[in-house]
């Protein structure tokens, strides 16, 4: 079993946190970020005083009475930094295959987010780049492993690009899909089992030619953790912590490693749902928190503008998923409203939902491992109860 990195199990350093703002950096001291992040917390309000109906909550009881929606664990809105709703609920659960047994969940419990966590990944990357520490999307990929020249001019690897790496379009033979995580010839299993995970992905043939199709991929996910790794001199979750947990205020978290003692960038992280939203808020927030910038706008305008497409309603960003939901009063063959939205996914029903022009924060955990319509709650959450709450 997989070992799990802690927040009491790393000495995180107080000097100075990297920030990002646009392409240059400012440095603040650690006191000053701290107390930053700890004068916000969510304001919870009546839904009406936030463009709800008032009967938002009673729309979720009757969505789950109904058994529309099943196995959530925990649901939280946000709109304009205002907590709308907060609900959570018993069920049993794991932390990445472990048996937790039945548990309680609560506002301080700690929830896998298991392919969240790729999108927060692919922010950590943009701080580290404002940073200097790690080379721009356009960089060659094998100048960031040279210890893997020997692959690099072969089967048409020479043409891969970070680009390529954050926006899973490398090419390469990849099957994490029709296969479930519960088989061992699924990609990212083979690749957790691997004696080198990086050399497992990167010696991965090219099957199609790079940036033309989307393919979903952890192992370009735990590239990316590598790299950020590297380049800062730090273990990614001693990283993250200092450069983006501690800045907004994030809680305890844990992340685990592999059996190789590597994190699993793809899928390790723990967190609350309501440090979940966080993250969301800080996208909202283009990158700043308390006045002070954490993430290069920048930065976080390439993670969601779509680059390349996932299947017909979806596409595909920097580690980010963005979409539109079509939702109000239907007029003719379509409804009233349509908005954009920017997404973190993680298997079991795991999901950030960022819906920036209505400044509003969704954040999903579930405990629908392994099942085929692990996507259905969460979705209809979103659907007939949040947005269709919506005055």
């Amino acid at each position: 079993m997989a070992d799990v990195t802690t927040d009491a199990d790393r000495k995180v350093s107080r000097r100075k946190v990297l920030l990002g703002a646009g392409a240059a950096l400012a440095a603040q001291p650690m006191a000053q970020l701290t107390a930053a992040a700890a004068a916000f917390d969510w304001t919870p309000v009546a839904p009406a005083q936030a463009g709800f109906a008032p009967d938002i909550e009673a729309r979720l009881d009757q969505l789950i009475s109904d058994k529309r929606a099943w196995g959530l664990h925990g649901v939280v809105v946000a709109r304009a930094r205002r907590l709308v709703l907060e609900r959570y609920f018993d069920g049993s659960d794991n932390a990445r295959g472990r048996p937790l047994g039945h548990v309680a969940f609560g506002a301080d419990t700690l929830h896998d987010l298991r392919s969240v966590t790729k999108g927060i990944v692919g922010l950590l990357y943009g701080i580290a780049l404002a940073a200097g520490k790690v080379p721009t999307p356009e960089a060659p990929l094998f100048s960031a492993f040279p210890e893997y020249s020997e692959l690099a001019a072969t089967a048409g690897r020479d043409r891969l690009t970070i680009h390529h790496v954050l926006t899973m379009t490398m090419g390469t033979d990849w099957d994490e899909t029709s296969l479930p995580y519960s088989d061992p010839r699924n990609s990212e299993i083979a690749m957790d089992r691997a004696p080198d995970r990086y050399r497992f992905v990167l010696e991965r043939p090219v099957v199609a030619a790079p940036g033309r199709h989307w393919h979903y991929n952890g192992g370009a996910t735990a590239l990316l953790g590598r790299i950020i790794a590297k380049g800062t001199g730090k273990p990614l979750a001693d990283f993250a912590r200092e450069a983006l947990f501690d800045p907004i205020g994030i809680g305890p978290t844990e992340w685990f490693n592999g059996n190789d003692g590597e994190p699993i960038a793809a899928s390790g992280l723990r967190m609350t749902p309501r440090d979940l939203a966080r993250i969301g808020q800080l996208m909202l927030d283009g990158g700043t928190w308390g006045g002070r910038g954490i993430l290069p706008a920048a930065w976080l305008d390439r993670c969601v503008t779509p680059i390349v497409s996932v299947d017909e309603t979806r596409r595909y960003g920097y580690q980010w998923y963005v979409g539109d939901f079509a939702f109000g009063a239907q007029l003719g063959w379509r409804l009233s409203r349509l908005e954009r939205w920017w997404g973190g996914f993680g298997e079991g029903g795991q999901r950030l939902f960022v819906v920036p022009d209505l400044t509003l924060v969704v954040a999903i955990t579930a405990g629908n491992y392994l099942m085929p319509d692990q996507w259905v709650p969460s979705t209809r959450v979103m659907r007939e109860v949040v947005l269709a709450s919506l005055k």
